[in-house]
């Protein structure tokens, strides 16, 4: 029962599983309430400029029908006509061109933003199939649409009947009005229908949006085991990456040890804590850190340092210190100069002690800043 929950989407989509889908194009769109947008557009665009438009319009119908004498025996009316024509033709419907052209964006803007994407222009080979056809058609998807499609039918239809159904008494009368008003009238009445057609196909667009957004996130939902497995290939599994680092943490230490002979002085907490000091006379930099550790490894560090003869002091607060400011390979800190300095001068009071055969000096016991400690304070 437990594996079934398991494999049921119920799980929101991950954002790089939304970016993947983004990039093949799979993104929520309507076509309703893209269509709903172009012909409210549309219609407002003729609908505010009804009286340049009906200019425009009465231009171009003298233009076929109102020439001179002159002018019908020119060989340059022809051209100069249809060039009149078209550019009045163009100041008719630029207006409207524009308003639909920038409504055709609004849609998918509402929706989530406008994407390009290659992929979706790709040819899919599979949408021939035509068992893969009227399985897309019997599914549920298709059953919505074409419920959509009736709705729209009977709903759009039904009203545009009642609305030419009260406007009979004003079709009548369009044919014995004037031409001008009578042409006047007739543009309302497409206008008011065309508005009507928009309003209706608007609503129905707004409730087919919502429905898009709510199929395209169920569509994208996961199971628990597909955010498991993407949280793996976006952060790594987490035991190769311990095994990563184990690996890492073993050849820094061997390069440690390898450096260790190298070292002046050993500074012990005396057992918890052991860093190995390098100071190079003939250079300009300060004394550096070459090994340090804790518990088993410092253990190591003072084997290892017994085995080479390296002295060892015991400063439990230089040795804290120096393990919590100091990383591997770098220059200990300037406040810690004076402590380090001291230490180093006792190893090389001992050198010079053991090399006469006379009593070693006693050690050091410098004093250390307790915030240069960190977390390892007493």
């Amino acid at each position: 029962m437990a594996e079934n929950d398991d494999q049921e989407r119920t799980e929101q989509p991950s954002e790089k599983r939304l970016r993947e889908a983004r990039e093949k194009g799979d993104v929520p769109r309507s076509r309703d309430l893209s269509g709903a947008l172009v012909t409210l557009a549309g219609v407002a665009a003729l609908l505010s400029g009804s009286e340049r438009a009906m200019s425009h319009a009465r231009t171009i119908y003298h233009l076929g029908l109102d020439y001179s004498r002159a002018a019908l025996f020119s060989d340059a009316l022809p051209a100069r006509v249809l060039g009149m024509a078209v550019r009045e033709a163009l100041m008719l419907f630029t207006p409207v061109a524009v308003a639909t052209l920038l409504a055709t964006f609004a849609g998918p803007v509402l929706l989530g933003g406008i994407h390009f994407s290659g992929q979706a222009l790709q040819p899919k080979f599979d949408r021939l199939n035509p068992a893969a056809g009227l399985g897309r058609i019997f599914a549920m998807r298709g059953l919505v649409e074409l419920g959509k499609a009736l709705l729209k039918l009977l709903f759009i239809g039904g009203a545009l009947a009642l609305l030419l159904k009260h406007s009979v008494d004003e079709l009548q009368a369009l044919g014995r009005a004037d031409v001008t008003l009578g042409v006047v009238r007739a543009m309302s009445l497409l206008g008011r229908s065309a508005l009507l057609f928009g309003a209706l196909l608007a609503l129905i667009g707004g409730g087919d949006a919502l429905y898009q957004k709510f199929d395209h996130a169920k569509r994208l939902r996961m199971t628990r085991q597909e955010l498991k497995d993407e949280a793996k290939e976006t952060e790594g599994n987490p035991e190769l990456k311990g095994r990563i680092r184990q690996v890492q943490f073993e050849m820094s230490r061997r390069r440690m040890m390898q450096e260790l002979p190298k070292a002046d002085v050993i500074v012990t907490n005396p057992t918890h804590f052991a860093v190995a000091l390098k100071y190079d006379e003939n250079g300009n930099g300060a004394p550096r850190v070459i090994a340090k550790g804790v518990d088993v490894l410092a253990q190591q560090i003072r084997l290892v340092a017994g085995g080479h003869r390296i002295p060892m002091v015991e400063a439990p607060p230089l040795a804290r210190a120096l393990y919590a400011t100091t990383s591997l390979g770098r220059e200990i800190p300037v406040s810690l100069y004076v402590a380090v300095a001291q230490v180093l001068a006792y190893v090389y009071q001992l050198k010079q002690a053991t090399a006469r055969g006379d009593e070693p000096p006693p050690a050091p016991q410098p004093e250390v800043d307790p915030d240069l400690m960190g977390p390892y304070k007493f």
